[in-house]
């Protein structure tokens, strides 16, 4: 494979392991992320151009084109940077609401501007790395669930925009896996009001065990295997607690739409 690869958040979790795989098969990456010692640490191998980089800084567009143009085009973009937020609606401030859009919407709008022109030339791939919680909410994901929510629904239309020109998307929705998410997540300490609902909540993940967590390789082989399909679909759920929830949530939404279709 003589491939071009774009992956943000290259340095740990989903992103480094498909950057992993794709250097196995022979692939140039572009590796995008904020921490330098890391994407040095990926670089050792070779086929690596390391771009350290916040893709919410407003030159973030500017640069990651820059990048495509150095390595002569793009064939496969691994749109994977984000992070949680969990707490209440009511309670998670301004601040952080703009912050969760900034980087799981905003950003990702930016890295797609950024690589769409070379990936048109070349008929490539995209893959919007999302979460089984981007086709329903529970108490606690509010902001988090809207904000991969608007990544889904961006996707499938840009999905019809861009299959004119061979371009193929793809919306991976992962569950609950053993990443650094987890560490990294932001969470909104809820007051005594939506103590029995977020609080529990938060309080039940918080215990689960370690056997609860699924092995994140399971997510980077998903990815591998619907970049590599000749006709891959526009959703993945992966992990059975993915698949579980979002055929409750969607059986769940057509049980109502159909009880309400008259009123």
């Amino acid at each position: 494979m003589s491939d071009t690869w774009l992956i943000t958040g290259a340095t740990s979790g989903f992103g480094r392991l498909v950057a992993d795989r794709a250097l196995d098969r022979g692939a140039h990456v572009i590796a995008v992320g904020r921490r330098t010692d890391q994407l040095e640490k990926l670089a050792v191998g070779g086929r690596v151009t390391p771009v350290t980089l916040d893709i919410t800084t407003p030159g973030a567009q500017d640069t990651l084109r820059a990048a495509i143009d150095a390595a002569g085009g793009l064939d496969v973009l691994i749109n994977n940077a984000g992070y949680g937020l969990f707490g209440a609606v009511e309670q998670i401030g301004d601040a952080e609401a703009r912050a969760i859009f900034d980087t799981n919407v905003l950003a990702n709008l930016a890295v797609l501007r950024a690589a769409l022109p070379a990936l048109r030339a070349s008929a490539g791939r995209i893959v919007q790395v999302s979460s089984l919680i981007g086709q329903f909410a529970f108490a606690s994901s509010g902001l988090y669930s809207a904000s991969k929510a608007a990544v889904e629904l961006l996707s499938e239309a840009l999905a019809a925009e861009v299959a004119p020109a061979g371009v193929r998307v793809t919306i991976v929705e992962p569950g609950t896996f053993a990443t650094e998410f987890a560490t990294s997540v932001r969470v909104v300490a809820p007051d005594e009001v939506y103590a029995p609902t977020v609080g529990r909540f938060l309080t039940d993940f918080a215990q689960l065990p370690a056997s609860a967590f699924g092995d994140p390789a399971d997510v980077a082989k998903a990815i591998m295997t619907v970049v590599n399909a000749p006709e891959p679909p526009l959703r993945l759920a992966v992990g059975a607690d993915a698949v579980a929830g979002i055929r409750a949530s969607l059986q769940s939404r057509l049980a109502e739409l159909d009880q309400w279709a008259a009123a």
